[in-house]
């Protein structure tokens, strides 16, 4: 099996303030979604970055960020297995963020040998 990288995105709506049943439900359905994955033995690891951040830059330049101008922000990445690319994309089609306007992006990753 090979493993692939699913990129997580979601438009950022800062004037949408979830109730705390909204906030349960969404994680039930992420939850739901990954166990189902795991269940198939193709879920290796799922992650959510902070909302602070820096960027270094050429030069050793450092700025914050990322900044509320965005358009899309990184709600997460998750590495899965599967045999093959479009076995990938399909089990990134029952991603929960497709439901709210958000976006997967797949990539195989390649093993870097080092």
């Amino acid at each position: 099996m090979k493993e692939f990288i699913m990129v997580f995105r979601n438009a950022v709506n800062g004037d949408f303030k979830p109730t705390a049943e909204q906030t349960q439900a969404v994680e039930k359905q992420w939850g739901d979604w990954f166990r189902t994955i795991a269940a198939q033995g193709k879920f290796v690891a799922c992650n959510r970055p902070a909302p602070e951040g820096k960027t270094i830059s050429g030069g050793n330049v450092i700025t914050d960020g990322p900044y509320a101008e965005v358009k899309e922000i990184l709600m997460g990445v998750a590495t899965i297995k599967a045999d093959t690319f479009d076995e990938a994309i399909e089990i990134s089609k029952g991603c929960p963020i497709l439901q709210v306007g958000g976006n997967v992006e797949v990539r195989p990753l390649l093993v870097m040998n080092l």
